[in-house]
């Protein structure tokens, strides 16, 4: 087992509907086994469809920008120190209220495959 930092620049980039993903940690990169860690950068106004993931937990906390989380079950106000728990199965849309980039860090358990969960077009 090996004891590794990753910075944004070596971080996977996934290209996802109305949002940048880096891929941090999980079973692709390094030993992690039951947890995915990324960070998401959504732009000022964005608003893309929601998804669901099926077989995983998710917990996000909002480094910077303003925004809500929105899903059936009602509308949580992401704003800088806030933390979301997303249970699973649950369908979420995040909108990125501006005027900056909507900024958090991502940790699904057990891991997922980054975009696996988005809809085909």
């Amino acid at each position: 087992m090996e004891l590794r930092a990753v910075t944004r620049e070596e971080a996977e980039v996934f290209e996802l509907p109305g949002r940048d993903w880096y891929h941090y940690i999980g079973p692709a990169i390094n030993d992690a086994k039951n947890l995915t860690i990324g960070y998401s950068v959504f732009p000022p106004d964005s608003a893309p469809e929601g998804h669901v993931h099926p077989s995983q937990e998710e917990v996000i906390y909002i480094v910077s920008g303003h925004g809500e989380l929105v899903t059936p079950e009602g509308t949580a106000v992401l704003k800088p120190g806030t933390c979301v728990y997303i249970p699973v199965g649950l369908h979420h849309q995040t909108v990125s209220h501006g005027p900056d980039p909507l900024e958090m860090v991502t940790s699904f358990s057990p891991p997922v495959v980054p975009g696996s969960y988005e809809e085909e077009e």
